[in-house]
This record gives structure tokens, sequence and C-alpha cells, in this order.
């Protein structure tokens, strides 16, 4: 190529990256031919005239991260957003990615229930997916006084749909109202059905609370605020398909331990995967117990809280 003065490659880089004109308008109005402008843009370029750079919302460096401080399989971060509505879709979107990846004909796929894990289901619903032979059970039970689109049955019937596989059902409150009702409860035949899956379960799918008062189980009646207050008393920092645990993960007694329906804390340890859904910074202690106690073994969170759990 002729030597060109920098003035013209200057221009030339301009009109392309900045006017953005196809390399042919370029050439008309140079009076050059479209070859000659594609080896002047070349040129730009290699002079560092022009610097390309691409801006990126991965998150590659915090996950790797993650995985290897808490022996994670995996970790996914999404953005963080002031939007707590818009972080839990996007969490919803990375978690329906991971489960297309993973599920395989013949697997059980265990759900909980709560607001994330129902913009997971509604979404697998709206999106094409490959159907597969899985069935699709709740790991604990339904609370009584939430919306139908939260409850884990709903969640479990709407999954199903997504991937065409089976859906069941828990016929049984999350915390029953004595350790009585729970006794009958486990006797029940629907009882015995569900938990016979959850010896079965690959892919646990669970949301990660907190003893607050916003708490989930608040939030759907299973008891009231005072009982949460309780709870600190307990060393409680989180709660997993309604067992409630401490900083290390152990499970703690409660006035309502013995009312809870649940496939409990050590079966899901068990699972091949157990992917946890969770952020915010107040929820923080919660996932670093979850971590620790080896209750999941995926993390799904956004950008603020994954840093704040590896600057504790």
């Amino acid at each position: 190529m002729q030597p060109v003065e920098r003035r013209i490659l200057v221009k030339v880089a301009n009109m392309y990256y900045v006017e953005n004109l196809k390399q042919s308008e370029i050439a008309q109005r140079m009076g050059i031919d479209r070859t000659t402008v594609s080896k002047y843009l070349k040129k730009a370029l290699k002079d560092k005239i022009v610097k390309i750079t691409v801006e990126s919302d991965s998150f590659d460096e915090l996950e790797a991260a993650l995985e290897h401080r808490f022996g994670l399989k995996e970790a996914c971060v999404v953005p963080k957003s002031y939007d707590m509505q818009v972080i839990k879709q996007n969490m919803a979107r990375a978690g329906l990615g991971l489960l297309r990846r993973i599920i395989d004909d013949g697997k059980v796929v265990g759900l909980a229930w709560g607001t994330t894990i129902s913009e997971l289901a509604k979404l697998a619903e709206q999106e094409k997916n490959s159907p597969a032979d899985v069935d699709f059970v709740p790991l604990d039970g339904g609370p009584e006084s939430i919306d139908s689109e939260f409850h884990v049955n709903t969640v479990c019937y709407q999954m199903a749909r997504a991937f065409g596989g089976r859906s069941h059902y828990i016929y049984a409150p999350a915390i029953a109202r004595t350790a009585d009702i729970r006794k009958a409860i486990l006797q029940d035949v629907n009882y015995e059905k569900i938990s016979a899956f959850w010896e079965r379960v690959n892919i646990g799918i669970v949301g990660i609370g907190a003893p607050v008062k916003s708490s989930n189980l608040v939030w759907a009646g299973s008891f009231g605020r005072e009982a949460i207050e309780s709870l600190s008393r307990t060393g409680a920092v989180g709660e997993i398909c309604s067992v409630f645990y401490d900083i290390n993960g152990h499970e703690v007694e409660t006035p309502f331990s013995d009312r809870i329906i649940s496939v409990g804390l050590e079966k899901l340890k068990g699972y091949e995967y157990n992917i946890g859904l969770a952020a915010s910074r107040e929820k923080v202690p919660a996932i670093m117990g979850a971590l620790r106690g080896r209750l999941i073994n995926v993390l799904i969170t956004d950008e603020e809280t994954a840093k704040i759990l590896l600057n504790e």
C-alpha cells in the first residue's frame, strides 16, 4: 500500500466507526476504491488510531473465585441491579440455562417454592426447551396462604409442561400446625410417594432464605414475625426448604422443627446437583452458611453478593 497521510486514516476511520458509513459510501466520498478503504481501516487499527474495546457482562473471574473458595461445581454471577425483581429474573434465566445443559432423560428434578424459583418456572414455560423424560417433584410442603403462582405444586406443573415431563404434587403444608398433624401426614400415601422420589432426585433447585421479618415463611403465613425474632437465639442464619441452619450449615433446633415437612438438609447434600438461587446483602450470612455446610454445590447470585461473599 502506498504511504498515506495520518489525517486521511483518521477521516476514513471516523466515517466508518462514528458516522456508520458503509465502505462503499466512504470510497465514493473519498474518490478511492472500496479495497483501499478496507486497507486504510486495517492500517488505522494497526497504527492504534482506532482502539476497539469490548464491554462484557461476563463475571468469569468472580465465578472462578467462588468455585475455588467454596468448592462449588459451578457458580453463576449475574449483573447487580437496584431492582431486586430484575436480579431475580436474571438469576432465573441463568438457572434455566444451567438446567437445559444438565437435564437428561430419566432424571428427577426436585424444586422448592418461592419468588425466584417461580420466575424460573414462568420463564421456562415461555421459552422453547428440548423435551426430556423427567420427573419434577416438590422438595417441601406448600404454604397454604400464598398465591398459587408461587406454590411448589404450581412450579412443578409449569416446569413439567416446559420440558414435556411429569409433575408430581405434595398435599401438605411446609410447616404443619402441630407435631401430631405432621405425624399423620407422614403416614399418608401422597407423602410416601413424594418422599420415595426424594431418594432418586438428581437435581435440586432451591432458594435460600434468611430469618428476617421479610422472609418467605413470614410472607407465606407459616408463622409470625415474633417467631422470626426468636430464631436469633437459636443461632439460625439461613433456611432452605423450611429447615433452618447456622453459619456453618448445621441444622438448628427451632420451636417448629417437629412440624416441618421437607426433604431435609442431609438428603439435599447428597444430590448430584443442588442449585441455590439467592442474592442480596441481608442474605449473605444465609448463603455463607449454605456454602460452608455444603448444602448447595451450585450458586447463582448477583455481582454485589458475590463480592461480599468473597470478602467475608
